[in-house]
């Protein structure tokens, strides 16, 4: 919604290296007293992050990091770049004489847009000397500015480039485009293609596990699986890779049955009975505007506040 509805034109695609291993446990604690009186929770965290880890019987002091894992390292984790990133930024894009300027962050992962080129360098530089600070640094080959928003299609054809480089974030590539209904300016997101070929494979190595149990059986847990994937990957936009998704899970299903001595199963048979088990492809996401947008009832003549 921020790249529809503000003047951006580059995006900063942010990635931090190794960045649960590297958070500094005396900032950690001065960020959670910041946030916690009681010092009693604060000893409990302290000692949670010396406790150390096991590695092959061997027990290893850890003297920075956040081991993964565990229920509150993503709850620290989200803490640290609270100070570190989130209100930095505020401040940041406060300075007069700044252009329009909007961050998304989710943990670790964020992505910031920008509507001058200049202004987005500038900040990448500081934000390298902010991490440093806190002993985080930017991966030199993930992070990556690119031109993208409204007007970079355009722009780009005329310099006789090619078209807009995309960005991955959250498990979707957003890509340049228009609205079919509309012809304006829009993000079209689609399942980020290694994560879904990585989802497959997953299912295919369960399915193995499970060739011996009854179709019904094993077509309920299927059915658990790609409606669990639709509820996070059905957005609107991305019909296609929903329906080769759900295609790809039933052509794995048929072979595992086919090597299960049911080789006189026929596609169509397959497709028509079992087949039908799972749900079927459907939008369950609303469209960003209506998602984000409050709506309002009393308003005249409107029933959205943007």
């Amino acid at each position: 919604m921020g790249i529809v509805r503000k003047r951006v034109n580059w995006i900063l695609d942010l990635d931090i290296r190794s960045f649960f291993d590297k958070l500094q446990h005396e900032w950690l604690v001065k960020f959670v007293e910041h946030r916690i009186g009681d010092q009693r929770v604060v000893r409990l965290i302290q000692k949670w992050l010396k406790a150390g880890v096991m590695e092959d019987g061997q027990w290893s002091e850890t003297k920075e990091g956040s081991p993964q894992g565990s229920v509150i390292s993503p709850i620290l984790a989200n803490l640290y770049l609270h100070y570190v990133l989130d209100l930095w930024v505020e401040q940041w894009r406060k300075k007069p004489g700044h252009g329009d300027v909007m961050i998304v962050r989710y943990a670790d992962d964020a992505v910031l847009g920008f509507e001058h080129r200049e202004e987005a360098e500038r900040f990448l530089e500081q934000l390298r000397e902010r991490l440093r600070k806190f002993g985080l640094e930017l991966h030199p080959e993930k992070t990556r500015l690119i031109e993208f928003g409204r007007y970079a299609t355009e722009r780009r054809k005329k310099r006789g480039e090619g078209k807009p480089e995309t960005f991955n974030f959250l498990g979707f590539t957003h890509i340049c485009g228009t609205s079919h209904k509309t012809g304006y300016f829009t993000v079209h997101r689609r399942t980020i293609g290694k994560r879904m070929a990585a989802k497959l494979k997953d299912i295919r190595a369960k399915l193995r596990q499970r060739m011996h149990v009854s179709p019904a059986a094993a077509g309920k847990w299927l059915a658990q699986v790609v409606r669990g994937y639709f509820q996070y990957h059905a957005v609107p936009g991305n019909w296609a890779r929903l329906k080769a998704f759900r295609n790809d899970v039933l052509r794995i299903w048929f072979q595992t049955l086919r090597r299960r001595s049911q080789r006189s199963l026929s596609w169509e048979r397959f497709r028509n009975g079992l087949g039908g088990l799972l749900p079927p492809i459907q939008i369950l996401q609303p469209y960003p505007n209506v998602r984000f947008d409050a709506k309002h009832t009393h308003i005249q003549g409107k029933n959205r506040v943007r």
